[in-house]
């Protein structure tokens, strides 16, 4: 391993500052997705900045929704009363990824920050753009069932792995970040990037920004959402497929639909073809079903992952018809 610095950040202006300062350092929080990519040699940072002891970990309602603090971990966050009763599409979509030891250690801001498990990407023997812009993409004529099928480019094809930001999409919530000059607000539709021309931005944080934490608005989704999550095996294993679905409903009308899927592109992709056409009709199996042909039908395959654009499709009906029961 790379010998590196290691710092414990004293508060989240005194993180900031270190990382500002220094444009090869990392910040650690749980590490579950950090140490991994020290010992793969995809990140080589020369300064780890510790911020698990800063007091970012609350959890409580607030006057317009939730607050999440950054270095909550994600099983209390999945497992708090609060959520459980008003955001259980977001408790069900934290308990669907990694294992229970990694949610035990790991922190909702890096949850949202961990990067693709796109096998090409780590692995340095071969190109990618995403670790060695300019290299080309391994993945385009290599064995990409795992891969995207909506927003890739032809520089990156790669998927953004995590579950709980598939539901914090659908749920419109917010990201907030501090940085040297102020602090800063990111809806969280703008928060993750689609590839284009430079996939090895993930995100728009520029370099010396924390995330602090998270908000999420008050909604009328609890009684109908669903988390949907097709995978190869039922545990420990990133999504083929994923759908969080949540339907604002009066009596058999639908006001709203609030639908991302996961496993599908580079950042969690909202559907909002299908939200659209929903809009305003009862709630149906016909009607689920028209909605997710609309989304799927701009998908484009790769050569080795087609099967998801039919998977998408019975996953989308599936999600919507559980969050119609409830």
């Amino acid at each position: 391993m790379k010998p590196f610095h290691f710092i414990s950040a004293t508060n989240p202006g005194d993180a900031v500052a270190r990382l500002t300062k220094n444009p090869e350092a990392a910040f650690l929080g749980g590490g579950t997705n950090l140490l991994d990519l020290m010992k793969e040699h995809v990140s080589l940072p020369n300064e780890i900045i510790d911020i698990g002891n800063l007091s970012l970990k609350e959890i409580k309602a607030t006057a317009t929704g939730f607050h999440l603090g950054a270095l909550a971990k994600n099983t209390e966050t999945a497992n708090h009363p609060l959520i459980r009763k008003h955001l259980p599409m977001f408790s069900k979509a934290i308990l669907a990824g990694a294992s229970a030891q990694i949610r035990n250690m790991a922190t909702n801001g890096g949850n949202l920050l961990q990067r693709t498990r796109c096998s090409y990407f780590y692995d340095i023997s071969m190109p990618c753009n995403k670790r060695v812009p300019g290299s080309g993409c391994a993945a385009l004529e290599g064995f990409n069932r795992m891969h995207a099928i909506f927003g890739w480019s032809e520089h990156c094809v790669a998927v953004y792995p995590s579950d709980m930001a598939i539901a914090l999409s659908a749920l419109n919530a917010t990201v907030k970040v501090q940085n040297s000059q102020a602090e800063r607000n990111i809806p969280i539709k703008d928060f993750h990037l689609l590839p284009g021309n430079h996939p090895e931005k993930d995100n728009s944080l520029a370099h010396g920004e924390l995330i602090t934490g998270i908000e999420i608005p008050k909604n009328n989704l609890a009684a109908h959402s669903a988390y949907v999550k097709v995978r190869d095996r039922n545990s420990y294993a990133f999504a083929l497929v994923s759908v969080a679905a949540g339907l604002n409903l009066n009596g058999n009308l639908i006001q709203s639909a609030h639908l991302a899927m996961g496993g599908v592109a580079h950042k969690p992709w909202r559907a909002l073809h299908a939200e659209d056409f929903l809009k305003g009709k009862p709630a149906t199996t016909a009607n689920f079903t028209k909605a997710a042909e609309l989304e799927m039908a701009a998908a484009k395959a790769l050569p080795h992952n087609r099967f998801k654009i039919e998977m998408g499709r019975k996953t989308l009906i599936n999600a919507l018809q559980l969050a119609f029961k409830g």
